[in-house]
């Protein structure tokens, strides 16, 4: 009697992490934007990608100038330090200055409504809010996570 073959078992891969896309992106930013608006308040969103490449900006037509600006450093700090701006004290404290990461000519910023995006346990992305107070900008940045998920 001739033994059956047996097929190796094939080990299984791991899941592969699904990029940030810009659909994604636009979910992101309306969920920021529709909280802000139920606060009465104007502001700019950014989301950048796992390379801290630009997914999706706008500005309210409200919101002051200088919100573009912040809510793209809020995300690319959030990206950097994969953590949200609001927690940056901690992230930082006793690091000596010239560990710091930096790119470019992107200077981070470490006022709340930076929040990275998770997938999988896999940073993907950023989202930034620029404004309204800090601690607004980061509720809104957090509405638009949760809308996301």
């Amino acid at each position: 009697m001739s033994a059956t073959p047996t097929t190796p078992a094939t080990p299984t891969a791991p899941a592969a992490t699904v990029p940030l896309t810009t659909e994604d992106a636009e979910t992101l930013l309306d969920a920021a934007r529709g909280a802000a608006e139920a606060a009465g308040t104007t502001v700019s969103v950014t989301v950048l990608d796992a390379g801290g490449h630009l997914l999706a900006f706008r500005r309210d037509d409200r919101a002051v100038l200088v919100s573009g600006e912040t809510s793209t450093r809020k995300a690319f700090t959030a990206l950097q330090l994969n953590a949200p701006t609001a927690e940056a004290d901690a992230v930082l404290a006793g690091l000596p200055l010239h560990t710091l990461p930096t790119a470019l000519d992107r200077p981070l910023l470490f006022i709340a409504g930076g929040l990275p995006v998770h997938r999988a346990g896999r940073l993907v992305g950023a989202i930034g809010v620029g404004g309204g107070a800090p601690a607004q900008d980061h509720e809104f940045a957090a509405a638009a996570l949760a809308a996301l998920a």
